[in-house]
């Protein structure tokens, strides 16, 4: 389910202004050339069908047992017992749009709290990379090491990247050292809400990672998947 927040006036821009911005100014010092590889790169993972393939609403969560980057070992089945949690995956600390979204989620933390929710962040870079992607956008959470994307694969939101722009990805982004792998793939830039009984009740899934969920969007369903 991907979906999209109409602009509003606002004080504060939301996530989804904020990420608009990010990417035409990115499109806007990169060239037509580089600006069509990524352009493609996002259609052909959309041509896989992942967005309808990977785990939907109303389907069983995946439980696993994975370390952050403080050291200290989670269960996801015993966080949904307690309550809903919010799994979002972010792709790494090199992406800027995943740092957009973190520090926006960071906002918002206390109020998905208060709505009765965990936040739990998932992602394929190394825990020390993790701990400098916290550090460098002051974040109060700590990010799971889903190592070789095992959770995201069980989630079916990993893809392989397309050939145009693996050499961005390996040689100037440089994703294995970011992960500690070779493996050119990424997980979507997801995000479900899971409730108590570990029943998915709301999916964000878009094949374009400049797109993510909006933070109001998740506090409205961490609510109805309180009830």
């Amino acid at each position: 389910m991907t979906n999209q927040t109409q602009t509003r006036p606002s004080a504060n821009p939301t996530l989804s202004q904020s990420l608009d911005d990010r990417a035409a100014a990115n499109a806007a010092k990169s060239s037509d050339e580089v600006n069509k590889a990524y352009a493609a790169g996002i259609e052909k993972a959309r041509a896989t069908g992942i967005e309808k393939s990977a785990k939907q609403v109303g389907d069983a969560a995946v439980d696993a047992q994975l370390s952050g980057w403080d050291g200290e070992s989670v269960k996801l089945s015993e966080l949904w017992q307690d309550g809903p949690i919010v799994l979002m995956w972010y792709r790494g600390g090199w992406c800027p749009y995943c740092n957009i979204q973190l520090r926006a989620m960071q906002q918002s933390l206390e109020k998905i709290k208060s709505a009765g929710a965990k936040l739990v962040a998932l992602t394929p870079e190394l825990p020390e990379k993790a701990k400098e992607t916290a550090d460098a956008n002051d974040l109060d959470m700590v990010a799971l090491h889903d190592k070789n994307n095992m959770v995201a694969r069980k989630y079916g939101i990993v893809f392989q990247l397309a050939e145009e722009i693996i050499p961005a990805y390996r040689d100037k982004l440089k994703l294995p050292e970011f992960n500690g792998t070779d493996a050119m793939e990424l997980p979507l830039a997801a995000t479900y809400v899971i409730d108590k009984s570990g029943v998915i009740t709301y999916a964000f899934l878009d094949a374009d990672y400049k797109k993510r969920a909006e933070p109001a969007e998740i506090i409205d369903a961490v609510k109805a998947a309180a009830k």
